[in-house]
């Protein structure tokens, strides 16, 4: 492993967005904080290694009122109900040794207050670290700051980012999680929440190694129906993106939406009207973080998941397109062998056959039931009922399953 701890190390933020081989696991659902998680993923972190992924997400460290980890009060307190600091710091070590980076969800758009303050709310944070008073919180959520730069998070004080004294301090906690508790990599929580330009400045403050956001708005529906255009909804992560100096990729929710449609015999959802994918993807792959489920939409919450039965088909498309792709948990460790098999053999012709994020893409087939496409050279692939296979004896199939597969050179 020694080889390569100096690329392990690497503090420039843009080589890894350049090289474009990223492939990244979810590496918690929204029940994890019930199984002693950090000491689960220990015993994992060898099969990750080997599957190929490069970074794994993993939930809130800091301690939280809910379980889960998305309210938090005491941003140094990282014992949390996924374990205590000493498991969190024996599995960074590990993961460390392993060459599998480390993701930590940023949850700063809000934060739980300890003490009452102005109006009688709990809008100080009095007797812990980073102990603000009511001016670290937005005025529309009942602080003595300024206006929130974003939407609201309601129900709980969201922080004022435009203070400079929070900035300092956030920007010195994530220089922690950086340098003395092991994280490498950010993801952004409820990026909608307060401006991208504050994201681009504490990339540039912690230097994390990748950055992803979670920018999550609603696609375009007619009543249930979803929009064949979406190009409204992709400009608006594109332009979060670009706010943040370009320095961070984000969550292509566009994909996710378009894509879960698509797959119910939809298939001509696949190409827009310039023949090129859709989503975020198709615009600027090499910020698209490509996923099927995260612990929001699928896992117990299931707030808008992909239908179940398609999900191999699903990840027959974004592991060999373009982009960034994410592979959850559940999907990759609770259902099954056959599963997490068939994602292993994807990512590894990913591998072999060198697919990164800015590859090229030629689509054949948008048809109800068949997708069909070439992305570079050496890979075509299909999904949905219809029959396609590609032309020329040169082509070898490298893998099928239910209503996929995928041909190399």
């Amino acid at each position: 492993m020694q080889g390569s701890d100096a690329s392990y190390r690497r503090t420039d933020t843009g080589a890894v967005l350049r090289s474009g081989r990223e492939i990244l696991l979810q590496a918690f659902n929204w029940e994890s904080h019930k199984h002693n998680w950090w000491g689960n993923l220990e015993k994992k972190v060898a099969d990750i290694a080997k599957s190929g992924f490069t970074s794994a997400w993993l939930p809130p460290p800091a301690n939280s009122f809910a379980p889960e980890g998305y309210l938090p009060q005491n941003l140094y307190n990282i014992n949390s109900s996924y374990g205590s600091e000493q498991l969190l710091r024996a599995l960074l070590q590990k993961m460390k040794q392993y060459n599998v980076r480390a993701m930590a969800d940023i949850v700063i758009n809000h934060r739980v207050g300890t003490t009452q303050g102005h109006g009688g709310m709990y809008n100080r944070y009095d007797g812990i670290p980073l102990s603000w008073d009511e001016r670290a919180v937005t005025s529309c959520t009942g602080g003595l700051g300024n206006r929130s730069t974003g939407d609201n998070f309601n129900g709980v004080p969201n922080i004022d980012h435009t203070q400079h004294f929070v900035r300092k301090d956030i920007t010195a906690w994530l220089q922690w999680l950086r340098e003395s508790v092991g994280f490498q990599d950010f993801r952004f929580d409820f990026a909608r929440g307060y401006s991208p330009k504050y994201v681009k400045e504490y990339i540039e403050g912690a230097k994390p190694v990748f950055s992803v956001g979670e920018y999550w708005d609603s696609c375009n529906y007619n009543g249930h129906f979803l929009e064949y255009n979406q190009d409204s909804h992709r400009q608006r992560i594109v332009n979060w993106i670009d706010a943040t100096g370009q320095l961070s990729a984000a969550f292509d929710f566009t994909t996710k939406g378009i894509l879960q449609e698509a797959v119910k015999g939809q298939l001509w959802r696949l190409r827009d009207p310039q023949g090129k994918p859709p989503g975020v993807l198709g615009w600027w792959p090499s910020r698209a973080v490509t996923f099927i489920d995260n612990h929001d939409t699928g896992s117990t919450q299931a707030h808008w998941p992909f239908p179940s039965d398609h999900v191999m088909e699903g990840y027959a498309y974004i592991l060999t397109h373009p982009g960034i792709p994410a592979v959850f948990y559940d999907h990759f460790y609770d259902w099954g062998n056959s599963n997490h098999e068939q994602i292993v053999k994807l990512i590894d012709i990913r591998k072999h056959q060198d697919i990164h994020s800015r590859s090229s893409i030629k689509i054949f087939e948008a048809q109800p039931n068949l997708y069909s496409a070439m992305i570079g050279e050496k890979v075509c692939m299909k999904i949905g009922d219809g029959s396609w296979y590609p032309e020329g004896k040169e082509w070898k199939l490298a893998t099928c399953g239910h209503r996929y597969a995928v041909w190399q050179k």
